[in-house]
This record gives structure tokens, sequence and C-alpha cells, in this order.
């Protein structure tokens, strides 16, 4: 990769951000397609989002990527944003539009294309999302799409879980609750359960959001990280031979729109998988 004064930046930003493979994928894409551009990441603390944000006007910055903990609080900084990001009510996707910033959400596609990538259907099931945060919230609104029959949200902080149960209720017509983690073990039926929390993320790696008993529970289990590749949340999962996946497709696929949304046109999404399976990034 080349890079010169002509070159157009793009980058991600969140805290902290050294686990991201966004610009491993960003890059090679670049380069593959012999577009003039980089792609890096940006540590952005909570108290300097503002000013981060702000920064990519002046900079002439063309996109960014937002990750935890910034997709719903960056909302307040951008001009305009999407329909299906107002719906989910959080940002991961930037894009500088002449200096007009506007927010989008690709996070809801990537987690619907890598359940259908993998066989999963949704429809008629009882599903319990962990988090309420931007990621879960993607995630509510994709089961809500699948038509999913009920949606259970388990946070630590019961309103913000009730606030996401009540929007997937007003909005799609679904059964959705707010549980507290203490409470999940009274679920006799849980047919899909997600960690959409950071819990077990490199480098915390002996954490799981639950205890092995909940997860024993589940049917289908799915872990929006993909760093580490097993969770200790996917291990447990593991052990009772429940089907289970982690964040990697969503990565790349929610990548693949937000390069879209960017430059017009879409990677190879085989490309790129053969890249990183060449780093040892996916097995």
């Amino acid at each position: 990769m080349y890079i010169n004064s002509k070159s157009d930046i793009y980058g991600i930003i969140g805290h902290p951000i050294g686990h991201s493979l966004s610009p491993l994928i960003h890059n090679y894409a670049f380069e593959n397609l012999d577009f003039n551009s980089v792609y890096v990441s940006f540590d952005v603390k909570e108290e300097d989002l503002k000013d981060a944000i702000m920064g990519i006007k002046a900079l002439g910055i063309k996109g960014l990527n937002v990750t935890v903990p910034h997709k719903e609080s960056v909302i307040k900084y951008l001009d305009c944003i999407s329909d299906e990001a107002k719906i989910i009510g959080a940002v991961n996707t930037i894009k500088n539009n002449g200096g007009s910033l506007e927010g989008y959400n690709t996070d809801v596609t990537g987690f619907m294309e890598s359940l259908k990538e993998h066989g999963v259907d949704v429809t008629g099931k009882n599903a319990v999302i962990l988090g309420a945060g931007g990621v879960a919230k993607a995630v509510a609104v994709g089961l809500a799409l699948l038509r999913a029959k009920s949606i259970y949200v388990c946070n630590r902080s019961l309103d913000k879980a009730k606030e996401l149960s009540i929007h997937i209720e007003n909005n799609f017509n679904i059964k959705s609750r707010e549980i507290a983690y203490n409470d999940l073990n009274v679920l006799d039926d849980i047919d899909i359960l997600i960690n959409a929390t950071s819990l077990g993320m490199t480098p915390n790696t002996n954490i799981s959001p639950v205890q092995e008993d909940v997860v024993a529970k589940a049917k289908f289990v799915y872990d929006i990280i993909y760093n580490p590749e097993k969770t200790l949340f996917l291990s447990y999962a593991e052990k009772y031979c429940i089907k289970y996946i982690n964040g990697f497709d969503m990565l790349i696929n929610q990548a693949n729109n937000s390069f879209k949304i960017w430059t017009g046109v879409n990677f190879d999404k085989k490309i790129i998988l053969n890249f990183l399976k060449k780093k040892d990034f996916v097995k």
C-alpha cells in the first residue's frame, strides 16, 4: 500500500480499540481494489468524543466506523442519520459527505446476513439478548425483522433493558420484556442466546456474561465478540454440544456494507476471508 498526500483517510473510533480487525479488513480491501485510501484506528475516550467528531470535518476524514462505547452517544454530533439508524438508535458508520456527517447502521444487516449464512432460522423462536447497548439494539431489530416470537433483554440496568424492550414492542409488535441476570434461570425455553456485551473480549478472556448453567439451557448461542475466536461463553456452548457462532461473520458483513456506503462498491468477502486466514485470525 502506497500512501501519499492525496490518500483518502478512513478509520474507526472506540475505546478500547486495540482488538479491532477493521484496519486489516479495510486496508486490504483498499489495496485489492487499488484505491488510494488508508484506514486507521483512533482510541477515543467518551469525554473526547465531541472533539473527535468535529475533527472529521477539520481533517477531511472521508468516513469512520464507530464501536463501543460510542454508537449511541455519537448521534447527537451528526448532521443526519439514516432511517435504520433511527429505528435502532445507534450508529456504526459515518460518511463525510462534503462536510455533512451522515450516520448509518450496518450492524443489523451484518447480523441478519450472518444468521442466514449459517442456516439459522429465528422465525417463531424465543430469544434472549445479553446487553442493551448499541449492538444489542441492532441485534434486537434484526431478530424482530426476522420474526422472532419473543425477545428478552437482559442488562445490568433494568431501566435500559426495559427501554429497549418497549422500543421493540412498539415498532414491531413482538413480545419483548426486560429481565435481570439473576432471573435468567427461571426461563424454561431459550431458543437463541446472544451475547451483545463486551464481556469476554480480549484481553479479559476469562469472563463470561452468564454462568454455564444458563448457556446449557440454550439451543443456539451467538457471541458478537470475534476476538478471541472462542470466548468462555462459547466454550460453555461447545461443552454441551450446542450450535454456536462468533461475531466474525457479522464483522465482515457490516464492514462490507460500510465500505459500500463510503465508496459505492463492495469488496470481495472471499478474498478478505482468505487474507485473514493467512494472518491466523480465522481458523
